[in-house]
C-alpha cells in the first residue's frame, strides 16, 4: 500500500485533491458537518460536529492505509469538500465517499471532477482491482456521479437505513480496474 499512503495531490478539470491536514479542520470545515442540506444522506447528520470531534475523526486517519483529501477549486485553492478512501489491502479494494461541502458549487460538476479524479488514479495503482462506493437510493446526485464514472449498479440492500422516518435502500456501486 505504499503507493497509497505516499498519495501526494491530484489534478483534475477544475478541482486538485490532496491529502487533509490539520489546518483543514476550520470553522467553515466544521460549519459543512453541521449543515443538515450538506450531510443529509450521511450519518453524520446524527453528530453534532466540533473541531474536537473533527480533530478526533483526522487523528483516525494516521497510520492506516485510508485517504482523507481535502477536495480544492484549482484557480483559487479554495476548499470546497472533502473524499474519503477506505482501503482493504487483502482484497486490494477501496470504498471511496464524497462530500461537497461548500454548497456554491453544487450543481457545477464539482463532485464529479473530484470523484472521476480519485477513481481514475486508484485504478491505476496495482494493489487496487476494485473501487466501491455506495448511497441511498433517495440520493439521485450521488448514483448519477457513480454512473457517469462507470461504476456498475452491484447490489441492493432493502430498507437499510431510515430518512425522515422513511426506510431507504443502499444502493452499491463498484468498478474494477480490469473491466
Amino acid at each position: 500500500m505504499s503507493a497509497l499512503t505516499a498519495f501526494d495531490a491530484l489534478s483534475g478539470e477544475g478541482v486538485r485533491l490532496r491529502v487533509f491536514t490539520f489546518a483543514d479542520i476550520t470553522p467553515e470545515y466544521v460549519a459543512w458537518l453541521n449543515d443538515p442540506l450538506v450531510v443529509r444522506y450521511s450519518n453524520q447528520r446524527f453528530i453534532e460536529h466540533t473541531e474536537a470531534s473533527c480533530r478526533r475523526y483526522f487523528e483516525g486517519f494516521g497510520s492506516t492505509p485510508n485517504l482523507f483529501l481535502s477536495i480544492r477549486m484549482k484557480v483559487d485553492d479554495m476548499p470546497v469538500g472533502t473524499m474519503t478512501a477506505y482501503v482493504a489491502p487483502h482484497h486490494g479494494t477501496v470504498d471511496v465517499g464524497v462530500m461537497i461541502g461548500c454548497r456554491a458549487v453544487w450543481g457545477k460538476g464539482v463532485g464529479q471532477d473530484a470523484w472521476n479524479t480519485l477513481l481514475k488514479w486508484l485504478l491505476t495503482q496495482s494493489s487496487i482491482r476494485k473501487v466501491t462506493a455506495g448511497a441511498m437510493r433517495g440520493n439521485a446526485a450521488m448514483i448519477r456521479i457513480m454512473e457517469r464514472a462507470g461504476m456498475m449498479h452491484e447490489a441492493t440492500r432493502a430498507e437499510q437505513e431510515l430518512l425522515d422516518g422513511t426506510p431507504q435502500d443502499i444502493l452499491y456501486f463498484a468498478k474494477f480496474r480490469d473491466r
